[in-house]
């Protein structure tokens, strides 16, 4: 964005960068899809879906004042395994360096083992909102319980309980936010909505077929990498290939005759057309690349290097 378009914006211009953290699988994609409107992070009931920052940016004007939220979907934070996991921790990092607000997503039944968490925020000076998310499964009472859990052992700015997938409280987190956000002039054009390319959505898309229709270690072994993506009037033309780390995964992608990888292709082709509003023909490669999960100069290529 250039000085002269920045100069257009009032002075009481708010805008700022707000991070979700937490563990995997407590409800930050869903959080971050409720705030932004629109459906930017691949969602599944498995941890460590999501493995890159993905920004989802929200500008509007609340009473009187125009504003940008830059919103950062992470990686639950893990102890790391692979070069990959180490990469996708380097995003958390990031995000938390950059964040003018960070919101701290737990969950109502968490089983209290979030320190790794808590001391990568407690090094911080951001201002943090911790959301106890999930307490639509909850009793009234193992909500007041844990609310004073978090009271006696982490300093936030404010405890909100909410339920991220039945967008409860949602609207009191974003009064939380906005309370908080520097003034500022937009970051990103107006007309923006997120800081990632169409090929990466289509990319994601797949990926989260594979781990909707697949067991044990293959999605988590998977990668899914957009060869070929050409917009014609009518219709989307995407080249797609899978990466697995041995010949027995791309076995069990393909499945008999191809059934499997047939149905996750039907699957992922249909969310596509939902999400690009036009039809799509979709080819898929399966490739087996041993050990790319460890490979810096692959793990490069696919991205994970912040």
């Amino acid at each position: 964005m250039t000085t002269e378009t920045i100069e257009n914006f009032p002075a009481n211009h708010k805008a700022g960068f707000v991070s979700i953290v937490g563990k995997p699988n407590v409800g930050k994609s869903t959080l971050m899809n409720q705030l932004v409107g629109e459906r930017l992070s691949i969602i599944t009931a498995k941890a460590q879906t999501t493995r890159h920052r993905i920004m989802g940016i929200l500008n509007g004007t609340h009473e009187g004042q125009d504003f940008q939220l830059v919103y950062s979907d992470t990686p639950g934070i893990i102890k790391p395994l692979y070069k990959l996991h180490e990469s996708m921790m380097s995003f958390v990092r990031g995000s938390i360096e950059d964040a003018d607000v960070v919101l701290f997503v737990t969950d109502i039944f968490e089983l209290h083992d979030e320190n790794d968490v808590i001391e990568r925020l407690q090094k911080s000076e951001v201002p943090v909102l911790l959301l106890i998310n999930k307490i639509d499964h909850a009793t009234q009472e193992q909500v007041n319980e844990k609310i004073v859990y978090w009271e006696e052992r982490f300093k936030a700015q404010e405890i909100i309980p909410i339920s991220a997938l039945n967008n409860f409280n949602v609207a009191r987190v974003f009064e939380g936010i906005i309370s908080r956000l520097p003034e500022h002039p937009p970051y990103f054009p107006k007309d923006e909505l997120t800081d990632k390319p169409e090929r990466f959505f289509a990319s994601e898309i797949i990926r989260e077929k594979i781990f909707l229709n697949y067991k044990k270690e293959v999605p988590y072994s998977s990668e899914v990498v957009v060869t070929g993506f050409k917009e014609k009037d009518d219709i989307i033309v995407i080249q797609a290939e899978i990466l697995v780390e041995r010949a027995t995964q791309r076995a069990i992608l393909l499945g008999e005759g191809g059934k499997m990888i047939k149905k996750t292709g039907i699957m992922a082709r249909e969310e596509l057309e939902r999400f690009f509003g036009k039809k799509v023909y979709l080819e898929q490669f399966v490739k087996v690349e041993p050990d790319w999960r460890q490979k810096e100069r692959m793990l490069k290529r696919l991205g994970y290097d912040e």
